[in-house]
């Protein structure tokens, strides 16, 4: 077949994500698509993948992506003719200690939130269903029925044939050379037998996306890890239906295929391969059998099977899988380049996730934007750093090797760290922090009292920083603070079309007099919020952004992306600026110390900015709070970071200011009712319905990105809405996921969720739903219960901050 000079779509990479993405975009978009395999189709990974399908996870949407995946593969030999292998075997998960039990619990809290069958079951259920088990160290399992597996080139080929009856030309033997870019934008794809011209591409290359990407420029940080498991023999008395089992304490995992079982794990030990390119002859390739290696594996699998020790091995599969830094895999629009959209990286759930990341990429390529909330995915929460191989390997090796572990809540990594330090750095280690990693920034979770060692214990109840948190949170609640967050990403805005850029980008007033700091979310098509953050106007065209840490990439790209055209440009000044919070009541009297300016309401109101010099350094001084209580976020120019801390140390030492950290300001915020991105707001939620209407200037007549979408839903009542709940019993651990059952229905479930320690409860939020709308006679009239790790306990719902003395706006 002749390679087309022109598509309209090229997606690059013929395994099953690529497959599946040619497939959703003839299907769903009626595109023109050209897809260019190398080699032959599956011949990357996806040819040696172990096949199983599991659908449950931390994120609904992509849960709800995982639950698509499971879908299509029903349908699709009805479709195409070519069958998948698609068995619904269901999935047992192994539990041998209390922490995974109350793991599990938390899971079936969270499948029960997300509308998932899940049920926990004794060691007799599990020997009753896999008769081959032992079962004596087993404190109980998980059971998911509708998991199962597939044979992952039956899948690719029959998605590879609905491309083709949809009209997506399939391309074997065609190896990309290049990109003809124009500036960021790529106009035509270069290959082995000539040019494409194309609209969009989507790099779908597996293993060989990191490279393929590096051609427009666009970083792609995955590292590919060598991934081992066996086939066996016949196994007397395994049945054709058994359960896929996954046993994470034993880092080990089987499925049943043709009479014999599968057997792999994921061991603390993994083997990556070099951090140079990946060949390209590398089609169906697979490295030396590694018995040494894969020894560990052997010896827990056959104490969990002990039928397996005298059975043959017919074949072992160790080949190359792509993994990321931190176990999601990479989808989206490239921050780097204006048309290349990625999907790779999917740390072996290439299978599980194939259908539905093809649905979702197909959509996000073809609209511009995410058809749903896919941060956890995204591209764009990766940054400039991660261009870094070395670094990126470590972490990844990291990430493989806890594919197994217990989820602990707040668990952090240790790999590569630290990567970039404010310059507070090593005062604040002195003073006992235990730091945290954002995005490379060592941030200071919390600090240890003298006397206690400064790390982290991780359990699944109350962690060992609990009461040291609780000072800290009282501290600024009764007193004064500091929050060092120099991390916080910054961006100047400039041009004398600024301020109407701006403007239409953000849903909140940007129009304002300089030395106004505004609150704002920036949102989609759909009226979800894409964005939240504050942006400071310096002058009539010159505007300061603050948002989130993790948010760098996106935030900047989102922006950048959907400024209108116009003498208005955007650079990221993050470096610059180091950032201190002061915070608390007696925050006006320790700065006052330091400056002669009016620092009252009236001469320094809230939402406002102004430029003070602190320890004869000009500061720019944001009058805003994330915690409740009186406060200026003060902006230093980085170098002299540590003098101001020093001064105002100094300055407040009559009050007992002290630093404080990241974990206090997530209680004091909950307190509050402060939402956080990407947890209780989302591309999936409106600002009405998250409470944040009056940050939007709908009265003001003036057009903004997601304004259509939102006037139309104005005459329509809501039928979700964010609230709040608070639990007397001091048992249940809030952590995000729990149930929320209104009348002993559910009817939601908490988006995030800790402890207060002013009020003295746990604090969660989530969205109420109901069809029918949700008034507030609606949210009022019903008797509230939270499912907290399967376990129901009374909750009181309230639609105002829990704790309120100001009345101060949010800055998230």
């Amino acid at each position: 077949m002749t390679l087309p000079t022109h598509a309209q779509v090229v997606v690059i990479g013929g395994g099953i994500i690529g497959c599946s993405t040619a497939y959703h975009l003839a299907r769903d978009h009626k595109a023109d698509v050209v897809l260019l395999e190398q080699g032959r189709l599956t011949s990357g990974s996806t040819w040696h993948a172990a096949g199983l399908v599991g659908q449950l996870r931390s994120s609904a949407s992509i849960t709800r992506v995982l639950k698509y995946s499971v879908e299509l593969y029903k349908g699709l030999a009805a479709e195409t003719g070519l069958q998948t292998g698609w068995k619904m075997t269901g999935c047992l998960r192994l539990a041998t200690n209390e922490d995974r039990w109350t793991e599990y619990k938390r899971l079936a809290t969270t499948a029960k939130s997300f509308g998932m069958e899940m049920h926990l079951i004794s060691p007799a259920e599990v020997r009753r269903m896999w008769p081959l088990m032992d079962v004596s160290d087993l404190v109980g399992a998980s059971w998911l029925p509708t998991d199962g597996q597939a044979s992952p080139s039956d899948i690719t080929q029959s998605l590879a044939k609905g491309a083709r009856m949809h009209g997506a030309k399939i391309h074997e033997g065609v190896r990309v050379t290049g990109f003809v870019m124009d500036g960021p934008r790529i106009t035509a794809v270069g290959t082995t037998q000539g040019e494409i011209a194309c609209d969009t591409v989507v790099n779908c290359a597996g293993q060989w996306a990191r490279q393929v990407g590096a051609m427009a420029g666009i970083n792609v940080p995955l590292q590919p890890v060598r991934h081992q498991y066996i086939v066996t023999e016949r196994v007397e008395g395994l049945a054709a239906d058994a359960p896929t089992l996954r046993d994470p304490d034993r880092r080990t995992y089987f499925k049943e295929e043709v009479g014999g079982l599968v057997m792999g794990g994921y061991e603390p030990n993994p083997q990556p391969l070099p951090t140079g390119d990946v060949p390209d002859d590398w089609q169906f390739h697979l490295f030396e059998d590694d018995y040494d290696h894969f020894e560990q594996h052997l010896v827990q699998a056959i104490a969990r099977v002990p039928a397996l020790e005298k059975v043959g091995v017919k074949q072992m599969i160790n080949g190359p899988e792509s993994f990321t830094p931190d176990g999601n895999f990479i989808l989206g629009s490239a921050p780097e380049c204006a048309n290349m959209f990625v999907g790779a990286g999917f740390n072996a759930f290439g299978i599980a996730s194939g259908g539905g990341a093809g649905w979702v990429l197909a959509d996000w390529a073809m609209k511009g934007e995410a058809p749903l909330d896919l941060w956890a995915v995204d591209i764009r929460r990766f940054s400039g750093m991660h261009r870094d191989r070395d670094w990126v390997s470590a972490r990844t090796c990291e990430a493989y090797g806890k594919h197994y572990t217990i989820a602990f809540p707040h668990e952090e990594y240790d790999s590569g760290r630290p990567r970039i330090t404010s310059p507070l750095y090593a005062r604040l280690k002195a003073q006992g922090a235990v730091f945290g990693s954002k995005l490379g920034w060592e941030r200071p979770n919390w600090f240890a009292p003298r006397g206690t060692e400064a790390r982290d214990i991780y359990s699944m109840g109350r962690q060992n920083w609990f009461g040291a948190v609780g000072e800290e949170h009282r501290q600024c609640r009764e007193a004064v603070g500091i929050f060092d967050q120099s991390s916080f990403a910054k961006y100047e805005v400039t041009g004398k079309d600024a301020a109407a850029a701006l403007d239409f980008v953000c849903a909140g007033n940007l129009l304002k007099s300089p030395g106004s700091l505004t609150y704002t979310q920036l949102l989609n098509t759909r009226g979800g919020i894409e964005c939240d953050l504050t942006v400071a106007r310096l002058a009539e065209d010159r505007f300061y952004i603050v948002t989130g840490t993790g948010f760098r990439t996106h935030d900047l790209g989102w922006i950048a992306d959907h400024l209108p055209q116009g003498d208005v440009a955007i650079r990221d000044i993050t470096e610059d600026w180091g950032t201190l919070s002061l915070m608390g009541p007696r925050a006006r009297d320790v700065l006052a110390r330091l400056t002669g300016a009016d620092l009252t309401n009236a001469g320094f109101p809230f939402g406002t900015v102004r430029e003070l010099a602190l320890a004869g350094t000009p500061v720019r001084a944001l009058r805003v709070t994330y915690v409740g209580e009186l406060g200026w976020e003060l902006h230093v120019p980085l170098a002299a970071t540590g003098a101001v801390y020093d001064a105002l140390m100094a300055a407040g030492a009559g009050e007992g200011i002290r630093p404080l950290g990241y974990r206090a300001i997530e209680s004091l915020r909950l307190e509050k009712g402060y939402r956080a991105w990407s947890a209780d707001i989302t591309p999936n939620d409106t600002p009405f319905e998250a409470g944040l209407g009056w940050a939007v200037k709908i009265a003001s007549g003036r057009d903004f990105i997601g304004r259509a979408a939102l006037e139309s839903a104005l005459d329509r009542p809501l039928t979700k809405r964010l609230a709040g709940f608070t639990l007397d019993d001091p048992a249940a651990v809030l952590v995000g996921r729990e149930t929320i059952l209104r009348d002993g229905q559910p009817v939601g479930y908490l988006t995030s969720g800790g402890y207060g320690y002013t009020i003295g409860k746990s604090v969660g939020y989530g969205y109420v739903r109901n069809t029918e709308g949700v008034s507030d006679g609606f949210l009022l009239a019903g008797r509230y219960e939270l499912v907290v790790a399967n376990e129901t306990f009374p909750a009181r719902i309230g639609m105002q901050p829990f704790h309120d003395p100001a009345g101060l706006r949010p800055k998230a």
